[in-house]
């Protein structure tokens, strides 16, 4: 476990870099964190885990769309998607603090909705908080409030973001 000044020190390190408009994925900040090799977003229980090798390095509180329960069958119903997909663009400029989206929908996840005449939706992602709440951190902490995407802490988006890269493969189950 990393001590609390290397962490904060972390997060301020990365707080200036995007701030300063220079952070990229593969920044040499993310070369001191380990790096995960597949994630597994465990929705009833409201866990993100990464994992290397098949052994968890990190988990995380979650919070997901306000309607949990089932997978994602279109745009606006408020699901989180179930599903194997990719994590595979990086926005440090969302309306969240960070976001990665996730490769959703896959192709499986296009033929379905089309043999029932329904639009898949899209924009998937991993992120923060919102950059301008409008409701109590409370409510973040302890609610599903996200339109389909998995919520974090914005610490630990950072670190997600940090032990992550492009096309790490995410695996979102029931």
């Amino acid at each position: 476990m990393r001590k609390p000044a290397l962490r904060y020190a972390s997060l301020l390190s990365l707080t200036l870099l995007i701030g300063a408009g220079f952070m990229q994925p593969t920044t040499s900040l993310a070369s001191e964190f380990p790096q995960a090799d597949l994630v597994i977003v465990e929705k009833a229980k409201r866990k993100l885990h990464l994992l290397n090798n098949g052994e968890i390095l990190r988990t995380f509180d979650i919070a997901l769309g306000i309607v949990p329960t089932g997978d994602k069958e279109k745009e606006g119903d408020f699901r989180t998607p179930e599903g194997r997909y990719m994590l595979d663009v990086r926005n440090e400029n969302s309306e969240y603090f960070l976001s990665i989206h996730v490769s959703y929908p896959n192709r499986d996840d296009l033929n379905e909705a089309r043999a029932k005449g329904l639009d898949p939706g899209g924009a998937i992602m991993i992120h923060g908080q919102p950059n301008v709440p409008t409701r109590s951190e409370t409510y973040y902490r302890t609610q599903d409030w996200t339109n389909g995407c998995v919520a974090v802490s914005n610490s630990d988006m950072i670190d997600i973001w940090l032990m992550t890269r492009p096309y790490t493969p995410i695996e979102i189950r029931p």
